[in-house]
This record gives structure tokens, C-alpha cells and sequence, in this order.
């Protein structure tokens, strides 16, 4: 019963932090210091990865209609406009999808520590107030997903690259970053950030299970599905979050989270080390 409570909670988080712009592997790794599942670290490492699908499930579900690009009622036919759209994610993620699967090994070894985390949440949390600082009486030149230009899909998937290279930047927070730098307005960049996620965690989940193997036990099965189904629930409520302030508000109190948040990490951890 107290790992169910646990991966409850772990759902609660992931569904959170992964589409809120404050990372979610940040989160995570703290909230592991506080409550540790009993299982394998091979199996933490790709119970991580597969609650993402739970979250990932959540944007299919409340975007099917912008993103399904084939009409099947009545004639057949495809949405050229929403074929556009799949062209544009996929060139932005080729970036981190060819380094990530090239290196992933490597930069989970040299990168996956807190101080790496907590300087990421750091830096990119300047960077979200010292945008919009800038973009304060600026009129955004991107307003539509069809207005991304296939070069810019490509640039915001650089920035998708640096989430994927280094932990606690957020892979939200690095899209949406990349995204308003290029002109892009808040709420595009959210969507796309959104779409762009599709691809990026259903083929980081495939590689994780692959390289992890399918042999695992009925109760590890019942903590990975039980995460997913409470990732996908928390992320619905947290997208519609999401988009609702980011209609009135701006991503600074998202910055200042992150900074303050690096800094606790940052400290929590000297102070652990003593």
C-alpha cells in the first residue's frame, strides 16, 4: 500500500511539472531524496520515462482534433494544413532525437546530477523574465502553428536538444524559451511545445523499454500503469491550467519558481553533504 502511495504521488508530479515550464526531472529528483519507491534502479530510471506517457496521452486527448490529420467521417481524406504541422515537429525533432539516441548513455552519466539540475533551473528561469522583459510592449510575429516556418520548427528543437542534453531545463521550458525568443507568441509556443512532446516521449519510452527489456514483475507493471493513469489525469487539469493563465499572464512567476527552486536544490544538497 505505501508504494501505491508513492507512485500516486509520483503521478501527481510528473503530471504537474512536465507541461508546466519548471522541470519535471528536477522535481523529480528531489521528491526521490524524500520518498523512494522500493524497486531496482534500473527500474526507477524507466519508471521515470514511462509516466511520461500517461502525461504525453493527456495532449493527444485534449488536442485530437487539432493534431489527427486524417478525416474519416463521411469521405476519406487528409488535413493538408495538419500534415503541414506533423512535417514542421518532425524536423524539430530531429535534433535531439539524433543526438539524444546517439548519446543518451553518455549524458545521463555526465549530467544527471543535482548540480547540473539546479544550475538549469536557475538559468533558464532568468532567461523566461529577462524574455519577457524584452517582449513586454513587443507584438508577437508568429500567431499561428501554420505561421511556424519550417526553419524555426527547426531552431525550437535546438532548444528542445538542450532540455534533452541537460537535466532540470525543462523540455517545455526550453521549447517555450526558443519559441518566444524567435517571435513566437506564448500560447503557439505552448501548443507546439505540446505537440512537439508527442514524438519525444513516445520514442524516448520505446528506447528506454527496449534497452530495459520487457520482463517485469505483476507488481512493477501494476506501479508503471498505476503512474501512468495519474500522470494522464493531473496533466489534463495542468495543460487547461496552463493555457487559461497564459492568455492573461506572462512566464515570469515560472522564472522565479525556478530560480528560487535551484537555489533550494543547490542547498539542500551542500547542506546533505556536510
Amino acid at each position: 500500500m505505501i508504494e501505491i502511495l508513492k507512485t500516486i504521488l509520483f503521478g501527481i508530479v510528473e503530471g504537474i511539472t512536465e507541461w508546466l515550464p519548471i522541470s519535471s526531472t528536477g522535481h523529480m529528483i528531489l521528491l526521490d531524496e524524500f520518498v523512494k519507491l522500493d524497486v531496482s534502479e534500473a527500474f526507477w530510471d524507466l519508471f521515470l520515462v514511462i509516466i511520461q506517457l500517461g502525461a504525453i496521452l493527456a495532449v493527444v486527448l485534449i488536442y485530437w482534433d487539432k493534431i489527427f490529420p486524417f478525416r474519416v467521417r463521411g469521405r476519406w481524406g487528409v488535413d493538408r494544413q495538419k500534415m503541414n504541422m506533423w512535417g514542421k515537429i518532425l524536423v524539430a525533432s530531429i535534433p535531439a532525437g539524433v543526438i539524444g539516441i546517439l548519446f543518451d548513455d553518455l549524458f545521463t552519466a555526465w549530467f544527471y546530477n543535482y548540480q547540473t539540475v539546479a544550475i538549469m533551473l536557475i538559468l533558464f528561469g532568468v532567461l523566461f523574465i529577462v524574455i519577457e522583459n524584452r517582449n513586454r510592449n513587443s507584438v508577437p510575429r508568429v500567431r499561428s502553428i501554420a505561421s511556424i516556418t519550417y526553419p524555426t520548427a527547426f531552431m525550437i528543437g535546438v532548444f528542445q536538444l538542450i532540455a534533452a542534453v541537460f537535466p532540470g531545463t525543462s523540455r517545455s521550458g526550453a521549447t517555450i524559451v526558443g519559441a518566444l525568443l524567435l517571435g513566437v507568441s506564448r500560447t503557439v509556443a505552448a501548443e507546439f511545445t505540446f505537440f512537439l512532446a508527442i514524438p519525444a516521449m513516445f520514442g524516448g519510452s520505446a528506447i528506454k523499454l527496449l534497452k530495459a527489456g520487457f520482463h517485469f514483475s505483476a507488481s512493477e507493471v501494476g506501479l508503471l500503469v498505476l503512474g501512468m493513469a495519474v500522470a494522464f489525469i493531473v496533466s489534463i487539469f495542468a495543460i487547461k491550467f496552463l493555457m487559461s493563465y497564459i492568455k492573461k499572464h506572462d512566464f515570469k512567476v515560472f522564472g522565479w519558481y525556478r530560480i528560487v527552486l535551484g537555489i533550494l536544490v543547490l542547498l539542500y544538497f551542500a547542506i546533505s553533504s556536510m
